[in-house]
């Protein structure tokens, strides 16, 4: 089951499905060992939300955040890169943590 702790509540426009979000994101592992970070290349990531540009965690897990909001997403396997992974960086059936920022929405 998808897990989502705000860490930060926004205050500006609701990510709602068909907007274009831009965030920016850190993701680990659950044993902390980190496989992307968007802040470490000083590239924010856009996406359009709920149309399977990304994958489900992100898509349900980014929903209902408003702009300058902090979300803590724990995503499980089926909602992340399941039984395939994403080699080599991580590894098949992994649950995924990601610290996501909405920087904004369109």
């Amino acid at each position: 089951m998808l897990q989502k702790t705000d860490l930060v509540v926004g205050t500006g426009a609701e990510a709602t499905s068909g907007k274009r979000v831009t965030v920016h994101y850190v993701g680990t592992l659950t044993n902390g060992q980190k496989f992307d970070s968007s802040r470490d290349r000083d590239e924010p990531f856009d996406f359009v939300l709920g149309r399977g540009q990304v994958i489900k965690g992100w898509d349900e897990g980014v929903a209902g955040m408003r702009e300058g909001g902090k979300r803590k997403l724990v995503i499980p396997p089926e909602m992340g890169y399941g039984k395939r992974g994403f080699p080599p960086v991580i590894p098949p059936d992994s649950t995924l943590v990601f610290e996501v920022e909405l920087l904004s929405v369109d």
